[in-house]
């Protein structure tokens, strides 16, 4: 996980460039990420479908 700021974090899912507030990020582990669908491994093979992101699990 790596930190942007004291505020954001960058999400821990390998495919994602999402950076997201702290208070929105998602927990699993003890990592932090974007959505609930990066945190959970894209058990759907879905992307996060934010915005600018290539991310597809």
């Amino acid at each position: 996980m790596t930190s942007t700021s004291a505020e954001t974090v960058t999400c821990a899912c390998e495919d994602c460039v999402c950076v997201v507030p702290v208070a929105n990020a998602v927990s699993r582990d003890g990592k932090a990420f974007c959505c609930e669908e990066c945190a959970e491994g894209h058990p759907h093979h879905a992307g996060c479908e934010h915005a600018g992101c290539a991310c597809h699990g």
